[in-house]
């Protein structure tokens, strides 16, 4: 007893390295254990990241006539359907199959592995992305991306294409474009992840390959009839303010999340990072506006706050608060100029997809090469200002495969779909209305059928504030 208390301290040692060495020795495996604080925080950005879908469709139904309103909001909302199917069937499995699995194509698509979610129970973490939480709570999350990118795309085409040609559209540009650029800038197997392109939320993924393909869509599409002559006005102004509040509140998932964790400062510096680009953003294009036109609008105070989180997303978990405030600023510039650019080309994208998310997106990945710093993000090794020049170069390498990859898929699925299905409706439908052509219903008359086909819609004659540079005055 007398040399109990010598050997008592060795056995709070031994006893645990003794049994830790049997456990071993007895083959006994250890089931693994989600974090609680990091699945939970990642339930909560998936849901934000699905209220942006609704957020968008609001933004986008705002800014056009009210008798297309019913048809661009369920351009995004349908989304939700389509790409849900296809991403738990084969899409999840097709972007992010990683390195130790046999791709189909090495560094650019995956296999069917994990097709139907064979193996996602959520047993098991997803490594090495999500080591702390369930691998299906990784899969939704990606999810909600995939669901919002193509909906982006509607931005440029409303107005003007089928529904029905639409939605084969969406669920192909799912499979052709977003799969393969996201397995190679995301997956483990990626060849862009491998070379070191950095994109933390999406800006390479999402925004790029969106913005791109919408340029394409609209210019294969063609201009909505009366483009340049007839009025086409934003038809409710504060659905876009109230769609942009949605988009800036569920960006704090869309980014924060892709920390894929709430331990340590990355979620938060993700965060902060968020909220301070867009904040920068909007008051940049409301100075440039108000120097253009001597009036800042609502319209361009949402466009530049969208701007500020679509061109600080590739760069979130990497910069700190002070170079949010330029990627912010920045981005706001160049969108804003390339606005005035279209308008003079007389393009119909018809809500300035290129402009805000090809080009913000395009702007936030190369500053992200410049801005990135190891002090914010451990794992990185740096960008311009910290002496690693070659940053740019890869992310450049990034955000051309995007463009290329966005382009070529778009436009060869649009000319498929041209000759299969046909892209536009009748003239008739289309000087209509959407709402009714394609849906039976109008967004803002009762009755089962809505309005008389042909019938002038309610509060057309009503002026709005208009988008930057654009001809149009009234609403239609």
């Amino acid at each position: 007893m007398r040399n109990w208390k010598l050997v008592s301290p060795m056995w709070k040692f031994v006893v645990p390295m003794l049994l830790g060495f049997s456990s071993l020795a007895l083959g006994q495996d250890e089931k693994w254990a989600a974090d609680t604080g990091d699945t939970a925080w990642m339930l909560v950005s998936t849901a934000l990241v699905m209220l942006m879908t609704p957020g968008l469709a609001f933004f986008y139904g705002g800014l056009v006539r009210s008798k297309n309103s019913l048809n661009t909001m369920m351009m995004s909302y349908i989304a939700l359907g389509v790409v849900t199917i296809l991403w738990v069937t084969i899409g999840f499995s097709l972007a992010f199959t990683n390195d130790k699995d046999p791709n189909w194509i090495p560094g650019l698509l995956g296999s069917l592995k994990y097709a139907f979610l064979n193996g996602i129970d959520g047993t098991a973490p997803y490594l090495p992305a999500a080591p702390t939480i369930p691998n299906s709570l990784f899969m939704i999350f990606q999810m909600m991306f995939a669901i919002i990118t193509p909906a982006l795309i509607s931005g440029a085409i409303i107005e003007r294409m089928k529904f029905k040609t639409y939605l084969v559209f969406i669920a192909l540009w799912l499979l052709v474009v977003y799969v393969p650029v996201c397995h190679a800038v995301w997956s483990a197997d990626g060849f862009l992840f491998k070379m070191g392109a950095l994109d933390f939320a999406g800006g390479t993924v999402v925004h790029i390959t969106a913005g791109v393909s919408a340029l394409v869509a609209a210019i294969i599409l063609g201009p909505r009839r009366g483009f340049g002559r007839v009025a086409m006005a934003p038809h409710n102004v504060p659905f876009v303010l109230l769609g942009a509040g949605l988009l800036w509140f569920g960006w704090f998932g869309f980014n924060g999340g892709s920390a894929v964790a709430a331990g340590g400062s990355l979620a938060s510096s993700a965060f902060i990072a968020t909220h301070v680009a867009a904040a920068t953003a909007m008051v940049m294009w409301s100075l440039l506006e108000m120097f253009k036109t001597g009036h800042i609008s609502a319209v361009g105070a949402a466009t530049g706050a969208v701007v500020g989180l679509v061109a600080i997303t590739p760069a979130s978990g990497y910069v700190g608060p002070m170079a949010s405030i330029a990627i912010g600023a920045i981005a706001a510039a160049v969108s804003f100029g390339a606005i005035q650019i279209k308008n003079r080309l007389n393009l119909d994208d018809s809500l300035d997809v290129f402009a805000c998310h090809g080009i913000g997106g395009i702007t936030g990945a190369l500053l992200t090469g410049v801005f990135a710093s190891k002090a914010v993000n451990p794992a990185i090794t740096g960008g311009l200002l910290e002496g690693n020049a070659g940053q740019i170069w890869t992310q450049f390498l990034g955000v051309a495969f995007a463009v290329v990859a966005a382009a070529i898929g778009t436009a060869v699925l649009m000319y498929a779909l041209k000759a299969m299905m046909g892209l536009r409706p009748d003239s008739r439908d289309e000087e209509q209305g959407l709402d009714l052509a394609d849906h039976g219903e109008s967004g803002y008359h009762g009755g089962e059928y809505g309005v008389t086909p042909g019938a002038r819609p309610i509060g057309s004659s009503v002026t709005l504030s208009v988008p930057v540079g654009s001809k149009a005055v009234a609403g239609n």
